[in-house]
């Protein structure tokens, strides 16, 4: 089969650009199955076609410790279920969307557009790129700031969206959680940094909750382990006396339109957190949420069950280990050969086998 040219529309912005979001219509050649996670191959191989063209930046953005100057959603459009895994239709098209938060990776993507891969391999999925475009606009930091005041903001969470509160996930958009989330991005990339604690206790006692429509929800996500969630839409505004100061009024307007950009909580490079600026209804689908929500509650009760065969159970180590290990005897169970696994756990085969072996025999002692 001859491919498709990949179209390329209104693909250009200013050396100045620091944000900008992309959006790639893909398309499945056939009919195809994806086991849950599996925006960790989307992860994977935004990071390897990183690699390709700036090895150190790929070295950075996997590596690094500071706040990820990107974000990825999962596959927008009609996902079916089968059994346990999830079904794409062939000749379908679906969405794809990747932003960019800094200079230098803003630069990369005008670099990996001039060669577009055909495709995006996701192993039993390979997807046609169709087209390529803007999805949130080439901007700097600046020009958020200094444009229009929004004095309200409705925002919308597309995907599970989670924070960490004292170690535990935290699934609610208390005004702090939120702007916490943004403010930390903004400060690590806009180069116009703000004292955090004094804005953060500002959010706390201006802004206001106006209404709210969200349900919870719990997906496994990243490489290990599990996450409890939300999804739906927020209204936030601010109390009169909040405009007394003015420069964390416009700071609040500008972190409410980098949510697009940045998305909301953590794991937001795994697709978690994906933010509207707007107030919309459409969820995800209900049957692929199930999907998900099975597999993370299969990775909870074996991480329990882990748990109480470990002779020393204090700190986080005993904890992730045996979050890993339920990670890849769920996913196992689910049909997912250990090789596929170790690939995208970016662990070695020989490891994720001995895990999979000793995850059993403690199960069944």
């Amino acid at each position: 089969m001859a491919q498709t040219k990949t179209s390329l529309t209104n693909l250009t912005w200013s050396e100045q650009t620091e944000l900008v979001g992309l959006v790639l219509s893909v398309v499945p050649q056939t009919n195809a199955t994806l086991f849950p996670q599996y925006t960790i191959g989307l992860h994977a191989w935004f990071l390897d076609q990183v690699r390709q063209l700036n090895p150190q930046l790929s070295q950075y953005l996997h590596d690094g410790q500071s706040e990820k100057p990107f974000t990825i959603s999962d596959l927008e459009g009609e996902i079916n279920t089968q059994g346990k895994q999830l079904q794409l239709k062939s000749k379908q098209t679906y969405r794809w969307y990747v932003n960019a938060l800094s200079v230098e990776l803003v630069e990369w993507l005008k670099k990996w557009l001039e060669k577009v891969p055909a495709t995006i391999d996701l192993r039993s999925a390979p997807l046609e790129i169709i087209q390529v475009a803007i999805a949130n606009p080439p901007t700097t930091y600046q020009h958020l700031l200094s444009s229009k005041t929004l004095k309200s903001l409705n925002l919308s969470f597309i995907s599970p969206t989670s924070f960490r509160r004292k170690k535990h996930h935290f699934p609610l958009p208390l005004p702090r959680n939120v702007f916490h989330s943004y403010l930390r991005r903004w400060n690590d990339f806009s180069n116009l940094p703000y004292p955090q604690d004094e804005f953060l206790d500002w959010i706390d006692e201006y802004v206001l909750i106006n209404r709210h429509q969200l349900q919870t929800t719990k997906v496994a996500a990243g490489k290990r382990g599990t996450v409890t969630g939300f999804v739906g839409a927020i209204e936030y505004s601010l109390a009169k006396a909040a405009f007394e100061q003015p420069e964390f009024v416009d700071l609040f307007s500008a972190l409410g339109q980098l949510a697009p950009y940045c998305g909301t909580g953590h794991k937001t490079t795994f697709g978690l957190g994906r933010t509207k600026l707007s107030w919309t209804e459409n969820t995800p689908s209900i049957e692929s949420l199930a999907v998900e929500t099975q597999l993370a509650q299969r990775i909870e009760e074996l991480t329990t069950n882990l748990l109480k065969t470990q002779k020393r159970t204090g700190g986080t180590r005993a904890l992730n280990v045996c979050q890993t290990r339920a990670t890849i005897l769920a996913r196992q169970e689910r049909g997912e050969s250990l090789k596929n696994i170790a690939l995208e756990l970016d662990m070695s085969y020989e490891t994720v086998k001995t895990y999979a072996k000793i995850a059993r025999k403690a199960l069944n002692s």
